[in-house]
């Protein structure tokens, strides 16, 4: 039972941080952006770019690296996340919600696609793999590896979550998600908050991407595909649109996954969860934490 809990939170630490960049768009301009989840792919082959360049990085060295190299990725990722705004969706802001959705899948299809025609269709193993000793806590086995990356997630978290709560630029952010128009009359530059919220979101699926790759091995140009998808999820069960909701869902999620696979065999993992999914938008749309809201036209 502990090793289940364990694997659920850590798997679950992954899809939180690609949901939040979900939730965080969904919160700010109502767009779900379909391409979120390549960004996660594209932070994983930044950060094996980065290694590889180095030529490989000695295993006694390899988490001090990787941590080094999650901190350039979150910046690569961000800015890609801006360019991506700035270019497909800036332009269609006062379109039709469909329009910006249409737009969202096929920025996806082009991020994908692109990535294959730049680093091919194989996939690729990761220069630095974490592995480690394994030691034994309430019955769970754990590697100081997965406990290092569940840290660096649980901190993004709460610097993210003390950034909107606390700071000029989270109160921007929300006076944007209630009232964009009224806002702007009040002096704030709404482009530009919308472009730091894309690069904030960006930058971390960026360093869930080369969490996954370091831990798991291995990436591939469809690897954020999936991974969106969950993301998604994750963010319909904790409430999108709502930091804490989102976290909480992304945990949520991962264990349900964990005990999902251990009850029904992992070839039923994803049936389970996007079961969960369709449950969840019957039952209860707004999500745990989310709050219901009456459509502006």
């Amino acid at each position: 039972m502990t090793q289940l809990v364990w694997n659920g939170l850590f798997v679950g630490s992954f899809y939180t941080l690609v949901a939040l960049g979900y939730s965080m768009v969904y919160g700010i301009i109502k767009l779900l952006n379909f391409a979120h989840g390549d960004l996660y792919m594209l932070g994983a082959f930044t950060g094996f770019a980065i290694l590889g360049a180095f030529g490989g990085v000695p295993a006694s060295m390899g988490l001090v690296a990787l941590l080094a190299v999650l901190l350039v990725t979150m910046v690569a990722s961000g800015l890609a996340g801006v360019a991506l705004e700035r270019i497909a969706y800036r332009p269609l802001r006062r379109a039709p919600r469909l329009s910006l959705l249409i737009t969202a899948v096929g920025a996806s299809f082009a991020v994908e696609y692109g990535m294959r025609a730049v680093a091919g269709a194989d996939p690729q193993v990761y220069p630095v793999r974490l592995g480690g000793t394994a030691i034994e806590v309430f019955g769970a086995r754990l590697t100081l590896q997965q406990l290092v990356l569940v840290g660096a997630a649980v901190a993004l978290m709460a610097g993210l979550n003390l950034l909107v709560t606390r700071t000029r630029e989270g109160r921007a952010m929300r006076a944007i998600a209630l009232d964009p128009r009224t806002s702007s009359l009040m002096g704030i530059d709404v482009d530009a908050v919308i472009s730091r919220t894309f690069f904030l979101g960006s930058a971390l699926a960026g360093a869930a991407g080369v969490m996954a790759g370091a831990y798991y091995g291995k990436i591939d140009f469809l690897m954020g595909f999936l991974i969106g998808l969950k993301a998604f999820t994750a963010a319909v069960i904790g409430g999108i649109g709502n930091i804490p909701g989102t976290m909480l869902g992304g945990l949520l999620l991962g264990l349900l996954e964990s005990f999902g696979t251990f009850w029904l065999g992992g070839e039923w993992r994803d049936v389970f969860t996007f079961g969960v999914l369709i449950l969840f938008l019957t039952v209860r749309p707004t999500g745990l934490l989310g709050e219901r809201v009456t459509e502006r036209v």
